[in-house]
Order: structure tokens, then C-alpha cells, then sequence
């Protein structure tokens, strides 16, 4: 027997049926929800409990299986489209919009599953005609129901949906989301609580569906509701209107709410009217706002009405402008006037000061036609006065926004014009080195706009310190954007022709160096001309030789420009650089064909071309290797060089003074001193510049002594003859004796005197005792006052002395042996190698220690020469230097005579031997050779008896091991060969080869030079080796000192 009740799955089935449409068909909780699918839904499930009702009552407990599959069937699609619905009534209303499109194909899709379990469920109530045509007829209208999303709704989902993928909106577009949301929202745009209560709902389904995207979107929301709801700015976009309470009477009234853009908030500066929906816009907000919305892909609509426009035709809403424009004039004029008062109080408020600028400026960007006002009310001069008087007291910040103000008001061309009359380009100038970026920004930007005009442009860069200032910048790489303003500023000036010369003296040589490649002959001539003029560093110099000395040198050949060419040329060449960049250039043939040219070149020309080739000589620039004619011939050739000494009668003082100059510098030229002296003397040229020794003018005869001295130590015995011929020689001594000659001349002529080859009768008539006497006295007195950086005169004056001092140590006679011992040259000599002198100092004083050594030996000899009884006047000279002789009297280990302590002839008693010892380690290798020299005087009686002793006492002095250890250090040369002279008399004593035989050092030195050195050098090299036993063959040999003694 069948159960009188239903099959449990159909209970359960009754039972979700029953439970759904409850749901379902109750009332919504809130009535407002503005969604049409669900109340839609809503109504077909209050259709459908009364049919399904009617049904149950009239089937069987068990109903057939087509009613239990179509009722299963109604259960589970009832349940899904609850849960929709469930959604649509509870999720936050932005949730509903962001998925309107899944929640409404869900209802879709349910609805017409349910329509078709009702066509199966048809077949169970066959016998109710009644209640099966309303089955039918429940199926058919839910099979052609269709949910739809309303444009509304899709446009609002596209655009939350690019809010979340990050689009930059305007404010406009920003408003108009504002203005959809509420409208699908079914409230009022400025209902803030509940919009911001449907974001807050929001929040919490974004929270738990956890979906990037609407997070995204529940940002972008929460940003724009809070720009919505902010108070609207009341004067014209963001300036402030602040009504002063003693002055509310004259103040304008607040603006209409008309006056405001729906989408912007702000007043409108251009208002037109949508035809269509008759709504009044700013013309950009809504022009954007129809793009945004063409550019999703939807209609453009109204965004206050939410009106699909089918044409976006705009009209000027001329009438409301009007009534906005009058009324922004009258807030302006307020504004400025209120502004005016605040920049004049004393003292002043900074507060104030800060809100008047904002306010100016925000005025001369909003209203730019207003500017005028803003002149006429004497902002400007206010503000200038404000930066002037009260620059350290407002500080940087308010600094800023002062140049800030300023350069905003720049823009009309009076204001601008009244900033300059007042000074605001030194102030701009000042604030390139402000303390903040923004202040150094606004300097430079105002500059900046001041350089837009080409005389305000050259006013900036006359300036003091206005092109240095903006060059730092421009290369202080720490702030790019200062550094590319700067560079922006300088860039203007440099389109400027007056601004090159100012340019060039800040360092920016771009412009100068550009014209003279680029521009016509004109402009060639004028930047060359410039170029003579200015006071250029050395940097500066180098840069323009380097990139513009061909460009003069082409110039030279042109009539008009071959003065700016030559003032140019000439003032390059005052670098010492330069030397080689203008003989690189081939400047010298081109400057020799002005200087020699006899037809057309003034004065004036051929000293420019003149004072630049004495520039050149005067410096290393292997001008020597350099033609300096069309012929090839060098600076040093005989050519050239009688040329300019040709020149020397025919032209003016000052040239001859600069051909002087040029003759100098050639013959001081390492390379060319020697073959311009022997041509110079060989030719007769020294004759025409012997006459400049007795010139007027000092500069002259400086130069002619000068010329003359390079020469005297070339060409020393010709010169002395031209000297006697011309009866020059006692001019030199007249004018070193002289006191009112210059230190120079004095110099000069000393020097010229101690390089000429005197006669013994020239020198005791020339240089008496009482000279000699005078020239130990200034050596002394230079050697008091010793430094190291003595000038050149007097550094020139000690060499000189002591060359003069030299010529008496070259005879020996009775005359000459008392001025040595009476004047004590040699202790004089031995002062002189102090560690403080100049090399050849230290050269001149070790070669007079030498002669008066060797005349010391030579005296020995000629006394040991003589008999016992003989009273020649070597032995009285001897009785005179060496006193009374005692029984036992005390020999020299040198001299092996009895030499005591006041004689000038023995290095030895006068202590000269450490001192020259010492010499032995100086730098410089012209010192070591005249200290070998010297030294080697000790050694010239080898073959003596004594000779041991001497070796022994030297030993003891240092004099052995320093030899042999420089000897160890030298290459080939004179020196090798001297020191090798000195170490193979020293191996001649036994004891001291046989001493040295293992100095391995020593060995291999002479070795060495035994196998390269020149013919003298290996031979002494051969001796040496010999004497230490070292040369197979003739390690037997004996040595002279043991063949002496036997």
C-alpha cells in the first residue's frame, strides 16, 4: 500500500520551494533600493507561491514523477535566485553596481529555468483546465522576461571599474562619477551621509571578497568623495576671500550658486549651456567629460541629469558670464587692495605678507587680463620693496614666493619694465645662491623671463656676477633641473650679439669661439677684436688658442683685419702654453712678414706682431723645429736673426726695445743659444746692439746686457775682443760699481764680466783689490740675508761675483797670492756650496776650491823644486803662509808641507773637504762633476812618497767610500770618468785594493765601464781593475806605490 504522504526528497524539495519564496515575495528592507531586476524577480515568485498552492492542494500525496522532477527542479533555481536577490537587497549598492551585469545574467538565467520546469509541471494538472492556463501562462512570461542593466547603471560599472585600473581622472570626470553613483543610487549627490555610508558598505564587501580590483576602486572612492565634499572655493578656483572686519562694508558679496561649475565646484570662467539639457558648464569640464565618455564607449550624458545627449552642441552662456566677470572684478580689486595694505604695514606681519602674495598670484595666473590692476595699485613696486629692504627678515620660503609673484606678473610687459627700473634683477641675481632650490628655481625662471626680450637680456648680462652665478649653476650637475633653467637662461643671452663679450669673461667662450669659425669676415674681425681687448685667464687663453689661432692667422692676410688679428695673437701669447699651440698654427711665418714688411704696416702693427714673437721665443714651444718664413728657415737662422738685428736702427724706441726682447729670447733658447751666438759674433751683429749698452732708457741697456751676457758664454773670447775694439770693457765696470745702476744691470754686467776671457793685466786693472775686496764683502752679505728665493738679479749677481772672484784664481804671483790670502777666497768658495745656493752657484764656487787647489799644488812642487838656501818667492810666500818654521814642524797629509790654518791654497786646512763631500749627493749632476773636480786636486801628486798618507787622510775625511758609492750609481759620461780618475789613484795603495777587492758593487761598476765607457774611461777602468786583481793575466802586477817604496 502507498504511504498517504510524500517521498522525502519531495518534502525537502516542498520544503526549499516554500522557504525561497518567502523570501522572495517579502517585502524589500529597504524600500529606496533603486534596482529594477530584483522587485521584477520579486513579483513572478508571488505568482508562482499562489499557482504552486493550488497545485499541491490538488495532487495526490505521491504526484506523478514529472511533477516531483519539476518540482526538485523549481527548488533549486528558486534557492539560487534567493541568494541573487539576497544581494541585490543586502550588498552595499556600489557592490550591486560594480556586478550589476553578473547579478542580472543570474536572474536571467533562473528565470527561464523555471519557465521550463513549469511547462513539465504542466503535464500533472491536465485535468484543471483553470489552473493549467495559468501555469502556461506564469512559464511564457518568465520565459520573455528580460533583466536588463540600465545605461545608467553600465556607465557608473565602467567607471568605477577604470577607477580601479588607475586612470588619472580630472575633477570634472571625478564630479560626474559623483553625480551617476547617486543617481543610481536613487539619492541626492549631496546626500553625504548615505554616500559615504554606501563606501563604507563597500568597504566591508571588498574586505571579504578580497579582490585587488575593488580594493582599488574603494581607494579611488573614498579620494573623490572626500575632494566632493569639500567646500567649494567662494572667489575663483583656490583663492583665499578673506573679509576684513573693518572693511566687510566695501568687501563684494559671496558669488551665486550659478556661479559655480557643477563639476569643478569652482567659479566659471567660460559657462556654456548644454541645449539639450539646458544645463550650464564650465566649457573645459564638460568637453572632457563628453571625451571620457566617448572614449569608454558610452553615449556622452548630462552629468546633473543623467540625460543621454544625442548632440553635444554647446552655447556660450553670455549672460551669466558677464554677471561672473563684473563680479570677479570687483573681488579682484578687493583682493589687490587688501594685498597692497598688508605689504605696506609696518612692521610687517609675516602671515600677511605670505597671504597677499598667495593671493596676487593667484590673481595674475587666474585673471591674466587683470594684470593691469595689479600695476596700477603698485603691487609690483611693493613687492620689489618688501625683497629689497626686508630680504634677510622674510627668509627663504616667503623669498620664493615673492620671485614667484613677480615672475607671474612678469608677463606684462610695464610691470616687467618697473621690476627693472627697481633693481629685481640684482635681487633675482642675489637669490642664485639662496638657501632653498625653490628660491634659486623662481630666480632663474624670472631671469628667465626678463631674457625673452633682447635689452632686458644685455641689462642682466651687464649685471656684476650674473653670468658667473648662472654658469656654476648651469654645471652643477647635483640639481638637473636648476641646471638645465641656468643653461635655458644662458642659451637666450647667447642669441644676444652684445652678451658674447660678457659671456667670454664668465668662461661661456661658445658664442665668441662660434662666430669666429662660422660668421662672415665682419664678424670674424669684431669677435677678433674683442678678443685683444679682454682680460682673459689662463684657461681662458688656452681655450681660445686652441680652438680659434688658425682663424687669426687667416685674418692676418685681410687689410681690415689685421689689427684685431695681431691685439689678439698678442694677448694669447701671454700665456706660456700657448707657445706651442700658436707655433703649431704656423703664426710665425705670417707675424715675420708684418714685422718685416717695409711698405704697408704701421707702427703700431709691427710692434703687436713683434711683442708676439718675443712672447713665443721667450717660452718652450719648440718654436726652434718651427719655419718661420716662406723660405723654411727657423727663428735661429742666420737669416732671420740679422734681419731683426737690421731692425734695430731703422724703427721706433719701443720697437727697438721688442726686437731686443726677441733677440734675448732666441739666444736663451737651450736649443739655439750657441749657433745664434757663433753667428751673431762670427758675422759682426753683436756691433749693432753694443751701442743699447749706453742707451737712455733702462729697459734698453737691461736687454743689451742681457743679449750681451747669453752671448759672453758662448762666445767668450770674441766678445772680449769686440769689447776691446769698442773700449766697452770698463762700461761693465763702471756700471757694476755703480751704485745708482739697477740691481739688473749690475747683474748683467757682473756676469758678462766673469764669462769673458780677461788677460792677467785686464784683470788687475778691471778688477782691483779693492773690487776683489768689494765682491767677498757682497758674497758675504748675500750669504747673510740667504734664501732660497732670491730674485733673479741677485741670484745673477752671486753668480756673477763669484765668476769675477774666479779670474784670480787662474795665475799665481806675488800680487795674486796676497789678494787670495788677504780676502780668503777659498773660505769665501767654501760658504758658497751651502745646501741654500743655486746650482751654479755650487758649480762656480767647487771650480774656484778646484783652481785654488791646483794653484796649492802647484806651489808645493816649485817649493820642493828649490834649494834649501834658495829664497825664492815661493819658499817666502811659504815662510809668509806657514810662519816660522819649528824644529819639528807639522806637515799637510795632503801637500806633505807644513800648510797651517790662514793659507788659501789647501782644502785641507781651510776645511773644504767635508763641505765638498757633502756636495757629492746633489741632484744636480752639473754640481757633482765641479765637485769631483775639486775634489780630484787632492790627488795629483800620486806618484809621491806620501801619496799612502793622503789616500789614509781622505779615507778618514769620507772622501774614498762617497766617491765609490756615487761612482756606483752613475751612468756613462764625464762624471763616470772623473769619479773612475779618483777611485783608480785610490787603488793604487795596496791596503786600500786589497780592501776594496771584495766590494762587489765596485767591481761591477768597473766592469761596466770597463766594457762601454769611452777609450780614457776604460783604461783608467783596465788600471783599476788591475789594482784589485781582478783581470786575469796580470794578477801579479805590483802596484807604483810598492815599486815606490823599494
Amino acid at each position: 500500500m502507498a504511504s498517504s504522504s510524500p517521498p522525502a526528497a519531495l518534502s525537502s524539495a516542498l520544503h526549499s520551494i516554500r522557504t525561497s519564496l518567502s523570501h522572495l515575495s517579502s517585502p524589500s528592507p529597504d524600500p529606496r533600493r533603486p534596482f529594477h531586476n530584483p522587485r521584477c524577480f520579486s513579483a513572478f515568485a508571488r505568482r508562482l507561491q499562489i499557482l504552486l498552492d493550488h497545485i499541491l492542494l490538488s495532487l495526490p500525496p505521491t504526484p506523478p514523477p514529472p511533477v516531483q522532477t519539476a518540482l526538485k527542479g523549481i527548488a533549486g533555481d528558486l534557492e539560487k535566485a534567493a541568494e541573487t536577490v539576497s544581494l541585490y537587497e543586502n550588498a552595499s549598492k556600489i557592490f550591486v553596481l560594480l556586478n550589476c551585469k553578473t547579478l542580472c545574467s543570474s536572474l536571467q538565467e533562473r528565470s527561464g529555468a523555471i519557465s521550463g520546469w513549469l511547462a513539465l509541471l504542466d503535464s500533472g494538472v491536465e485535468e484543471l483546465p483553470e489552473l493549467r492556463k495559468k501555469v502556461s501562462d506564469l512559464s511564457r512570461d518568465m520565459k520573455l522576461a528580460q533583466f536588463r542593466v540600465t545605461e545608467n547603471e553600465e556607465r557608473v560599472r565602467c567607471a568605477l571599474e577604470k577607477e580601479g585600473q588607475g586612470r588619472e581622472t580630472s575633477k570634472a570626470v571625478q564630479s560626474a562619477i559623483v553625480m551617476d553613483l547617486a543617481r543610481a543610487f536613487g539619492v541626492d549627490p549631496d546626500d553625504h551621509a548615505e554616500l559615504c555610508n554606501q563606501v563604507k558598505l563597500f568597504k566591508d564587501d571588498a574586505l571579504r571578497s578580497k579582490s585587488v580590483l575593488e580594493r582599488r576602486i574603494l581607494d579611488s572612492l573614498e579620494r573623490i568623495l572626500m575632494n566632493w565634499f569639500v567646500e567649494p572655493a567662494i572667489v575663483t578656483r583656490n583663492m583665499d576671500f578673506v573679509i576684513e572686519e573693518d572693511d566687510a562694508a566695501n568687501a563684494p558679496i559671496m558669488p551665486f550658486k550659478n556661479f559655480l561649475c557643477p563639476l569643478t565646484k569652482e567659479v566659471m570662467t567660460d559657462p556654456v549651456v548644454v541645449l539639450e539639457s539646458s544645463q550650464t558648464y564650465e566649457r573645459n569640464a564638460i568637453e572632457y567629460w563628453f571625451s571620457r565618455c566617448i572614449e569608454d564607449g558610452h553615449d556622452p550624458t548630462c552629468p546633473v541629469t543623467g540625460t543621454v545627449l544625442k548632440s553635444l552642441e554647446l552655447k556660450p552662456n553670455i549672460g551669466l558670464a558677464g554677471a561672473i566677470e563684473e563680479w570677479i572684478g570687483r573681488v579682484v580689486e578687493y583682493q589687490v587692495k587688501s594685498a597692497a595694505q598688508h605689504l605696506i604695514e609696518e612692521p610687517l606681519s609675516i602671515d600677511q605678507v605670505e597671504r597677499a602674495l598667495d593671493n596676487i598670484y593667484k590673481v595674475s595666473e587666474e585673471h591674466p587680463t587683470s594684470r593691469y590692476v595689479i600695476r596700477n595699485a603698485g603691487i609690483v613696486v611693493l613687492i620689489v620693496t618688501v625683497l629689497n629692504k626686508n630680504s634677510k627678515t622674510i627668509g627663504s620660503r616667503l623669498r620664493s614666493k615673492a620671485l614667484m609673484t613677480l615672475l607671474s606678473i612678469a608677463k606684462d610687459e610695464e610691470s616687467m619694465k618697473i621690476m627693472l627700473e627697481r633693481g629685481i634683477t640684482r635681487l633675482a641675481i642675489h637669490s642664485l645662491i639662496g638657501n632653498s632650490e625653490k628660491e634659486r628655481e623662481y630666480a632663474v625662471k624670472l631671469l628667465s623671463e626678463f631674457c625673452n626680450d633682447k635689452d632686458f637680456c644685455i641689462r642682466i648680462a651687464l649685471e656684476k656676477g650674473a653670468l658667473v652665478l648662472l654658469s656654476s649653476m648651469a654645471g652643477n650637475l647635483e640639481f638637473p633641473s636648476l641646471s638645465n633653467l641656468a643653461e635655458e637662461v644662458l642659451k637666450k643671452m647667447e642669441s644676444v650679439e652684445a652678451n658674447v663679450q660678457c659671456l667670454a669673461a664668465a668662461g661661456r667662450f661658445e658664442p665668441l669661439l662660434s662666430r669666429l669659425h662660422n660668421g662672415s669676415v665682419g664678424v670674424k674681425i669684431e669677435m677678433a677684436s674683442l678678443v685683444g681687448r679682454m682680460t682673459l685667464t689662463n684657461s681662458c687663453k688656452e681655450q681660445i688658442a686652441r680652438h680659434s689661432t688658425r682663424v687669426f692667422v687667416e685674418l692676418l692676410s685681410n687689410p681690415e683685419g689685421m689689427g684685431p688679428s695681431l691685439q689678439a695673437l698678442y694677448n694669447l701669447s701671454g700665456l706660456d702654453d700657448n707657445a706651442a699651440i700658436l707655433v703649431e698654427s704656423s703664426v710665425l711665418p705670417s707675424l715675420l712678414e708684418v714685422l718685416f714688411n717695409e711698405q704697408d704696416p704701421s707702427c703700431e702693427l709691427k710692434s703687436l706682431a713683434a711683442s708676439t714673437i718675443a712672447n713665443i721665443v721667450s717660452k718652450p714651444g719648440n718654436w726652434e723645429l718651427a719655419s718661420a718664413d716662406k723660405k723654411g728657415n727657423p727663428m735661429q737662422s742666420e737669416n732671420v736673426v740679422f734681419r731683426l738685428l737690421g731692425l734695430l736702427d731703422p724703427v721706433s724706441s719701443q720697437c727697438q726695445l721688442i726686437i731686443l726682447r726677441i733677440l734675448c729670447g732666441i739666444t736663451s733658447s737651450p736649443q739655439a743659444s750657441e749657433s745664434v751666438a757663433m753667428q751673431i759674433m762670427s758675422g759682426g751683429g753683436f756691433r749693432m746692439v753694443a751701442p743699447f749698452l749706453q742707451h737712455s732708457e733702462t729697459e734698453h741697456r737691461l736687454l743689451a746686457f742681457k743679449f750681451t751676457r747669453q752671448l759672453s758664454e758662448w762666445c767668450s773670447q770674441d766678445l772680449t775682443d769686440e769689447l776691446r775694439l769698442s773700449n766697452t770693457l770698463t762700461i761693465l765696470e763702471d756700471k757694476l760699481s755703480n751704485n745708482q745702476s739697477t740691481n739688473e744691470e749690475r747683474s748683467e754686467a757682473a756676469q758678462i764680466l766673469a764669462n769673458l776671457s780677461l788677460s792677467e793685466a785686464e784683470v788687475k786693472t778691471l778688477l782691483g783689490v779693492n773690487f776683489v775686496k768689494w765682491s767677498v764683502a757682497s758674497l758675504k752679505n748675500h750669504q747673510r740675508v740667504s734664501n732660497p728665493r732670491l730674485s733673479h738679479s741677485a741670484s745673477g749677481m752671486q753668480e756673477g761675483l763669484l765668476g769675477l772672484l774666479l779670474h784670480y784664481t787662474k795665475n799665481l804671483d806675488q800680487q795674486t797670492l796676497n789678494v787670495i790670502t788677504e780676502n780668503h777666497l777659498m773660505s769665501v768658495f767654501c760658504e758658497q756650496l751651502d745646501y741654500t745656493s743655486k746650482p751654479k752657484v755650487k758649480c762656480l764656487a767647487a771650480t774656484g776650491l778646484k783652481n785654488l787647489s791646483k794653484l796649492g799644488s802647484k806651489h808645493d812642487a816649485i817649493s820642493e823644486s828649490k834649494p834649501t838656501s834658495s829664497r825664492s818667492f815661493f819658499h817666502s810666500y811659504l815662510g809668509f803662509m806657514c810662519g816660522k818654521a819649528s824644529s819639528q814642524p807639522s806637515t799637510c797629509p795632503i801637500h806633505n808641507s807644513p800648510c797651517d790654518n790662514s793659507t788659501q791654497l789647501c782644502l785641507y786646512k781651510t776645511n773644504s773637504i767635508k763641505p765638498l763631500v757633502d756636495l757629492l749627493s746633489d741632484n744636480d749632476t752639473s754640481v757633482q762633476i765641479a765637485t769631483v773636480d775639486a775634489l780630484s786636486t787632492l790627488l795629483l801628486d800620486y806618484q809621491s812618497r806620501s801619496f799612502k798618507r793622503t789616500v789614509d787622510e781622505l779615507e778618514h775625511l769620507g772622501v774614498v767610500d762617497s766617491v765609490m758609492t756615487l761612482f756606483t750609481e752613475v751612468r756613462s759620461g764625464d762624471l763616470q770618468e772623473k769619479t773612475i780618475w779618483i777611485i783608480e789613484k785610490i787603488l793604487r795603495v795596496e791596503n786600500h785594493s786589497q780592501k776594496h777587492g771584495l766590494n762587489h758593487s765596485l767591481v761591477r761598476g768597473l766592469v761596466e765601464a770597463f766594457k762601454n765607457g769611452n777609450s780614457n774611461t776604460r783604461k783608467l777602468a783596465q788600471d783599476a781593475l788591475t789594482h784589485l786583481k781582478q783581470l786575469s793575466g796580470v794578477s801579479g802586477k805590483t802596484s807604483s806605490q810598492s815599486r815606490s817604496r823599494r
